[in-house]
């Protein structure tokens, strides 16, 4: 009867969790993601008159994150009142849009630790990774290897039915979760392990070059812009990326009959999987910050823009 008491109340910090904890982090990554995403993308349409590889690379992020942002108020309503529409198509979208924004964000990011290290070494010069038409080859490619990556997602993605109380079941848990394991390492592996080595990798790459050419000139060069970065990068993916990716695979491997995981302690896991889970995506409302940081003078075209705007606003009619 203890045990049967115990599973209970584990069950039920999972739904207080998903009320409580889930609505409130998603609306406030939605509010400040949205507004920031949106300031970016029309100020990048309106304000920016040169496009560079950088601000392309900058362009798609932001775009990942607001397909991503416009989902969140249906997620919001569905957890608040613990009730989901009854709409299969609807919760595949989102759980897709979700990953892919995931992904595509960590993509982007690693493609402009690149372009930022290339901007380093030849800053005289135009590299060929650095011109606008391989940007934009880039671009498609880096979306369609995102898209293609996660299309086994639907397979493991559970229909919404009566049976599982018309609920729309994460990907952790839904479907087999023995292949579901197999898949979730394949993501974890190409889609954030080796993009997380290629950006330490270009760190490092980054600091070698900065010491060796302090060592051959008098004066020390001072690049502290691309180096806060990569480091920001760096910490971004360490810190919001690692707990998700561990987590969900523990999620999973947890479900596996041959286990032999108690059910409470299948909720305990659980509980720490959801916790992790808005911190993923806190990416979406913290990505705008790379924009005012490596966006070639973006920061000081908007604030021109908004000052020019307010003095029409406020200029004495005639």
């Amino acid at each position: 009867m203890g045990a049967v008491n115990e599973t209970g109340d584990c069950l039920l910090m999972n739904r207080v969790l998903e009320k409580y904890y889930l609505s409130t982090m998603y609306s406030l990554e939605f509010i400040v993601g949205f507004i920031g995403n949106t300031i970016v993308v029309f100020g990048y349409i309106f304000c920016l008159k040169h496009w560079k590889s950088c601000n392309i690379y900058l362009f798609n992020l932001s775009i990942s994150d607001l397909l991503f942002l416009c989902t969140l108020p249906i997620v919001v309503n569905s957890y608040a009142r613990d009730q989901w529409l009854k709409e299969n198509t609807l919760c595949r979208s989102n759980r897709f849009l979700l990953h892919a924004n995931l992904y595509s964000s960590i993509l982007f990011l690693t493609v402009i630790s690149v372009d930022r290290y290339m901007l380093m070494k030849h800053p005289f010069r135009q590299h060929f990774l650095q011109k606008r038409k391989t940007a934009l080859v880039v671009s498609v490619a880096g979306w369609i290897w995102v898209i293609l990556e996660l299309l086994p997602l639907m397979y493991f993605l559970e229909p919404v039915t009566p049976a599982n109380n018309y609920k729309c079941l994460d990907y952790a848990s839904s479907g087999d979760p023995g292949k579901s394991l197999i898949y979730s390492m394949f993501l974890t592996v190409f889609g954030f392990l080796i993009p997380l080595l290629l950006m330490c990798c270009f760190y490092v790459k980054m600091v070698l070059f900065l010491k060796n050419r302090n060592e051959q000139l008098s004066s020390p060069v001072t690049l502290e812009k691309p180096l806060t970065l990569l480091v920001l990068m760096v910490v971004i993916f360490s810190v919001l990326f690692t707990p998700y990716h561990i987590m969900r695979n523990v999620r999973i491997a947890s479900r596996i009959p041959s286990s032999n995981v108690s059910d409470c302690t299948q909720s305990i896991i659980n509980t720490i999987y959801i916790i992790t889970r808005p911190i993923a995506f806190l990416n979406s409302a913290i990505n705008p910050v790379f924009y005012f940081l490596v966006g070639d003078h973006f920061r000081e075209m908007l604030m021109a823009k908004i000052r020019h705007l307010l003095s029409r606003l406020t200029a004495p009619s005639k």
